[in-house]
């Protein structure tokens, strides 16, 4: 397994994505920004995204094999006609 990005590579990364930094909520107590989230909470939220957009792509792997099925199937019809 390859290294975890730490500090601002992984929130550089993580903008990259669009993944939100920003750590939990203030309360009424606090005022201003949230405060950013811990390395491993942006970790987790990194991979999660990363793995999100690998399968996102896999619904093409999906088609090709079927387009790839059916010709296959068309052929071995012809195939089949001509052989008589």
């Amino acid at each position: 397994m390859s290294k975890q990005l730490q500090g601002e590579a992984l929130e550089k990364r993580c903008v990259e994505l669009g993944v939100s930094i920003e750590g939990p909520p203030r309360t009424q107590s606090h005022s201003g920004n949230a405060p950013r989230a811990s390395d491993a909470e942006l970790q987790r939220r990194l991979l999660e995204t990363e793995r999100s957009v690998r399968e996102s792509h896999l619904w093409l792997v999906a088609l090709i094999s079927a387009i790839a099925s059916v010709l296959s199937a068309a052929v071995a019809l012809v195939a089949l006609f001509y052989s008589k």
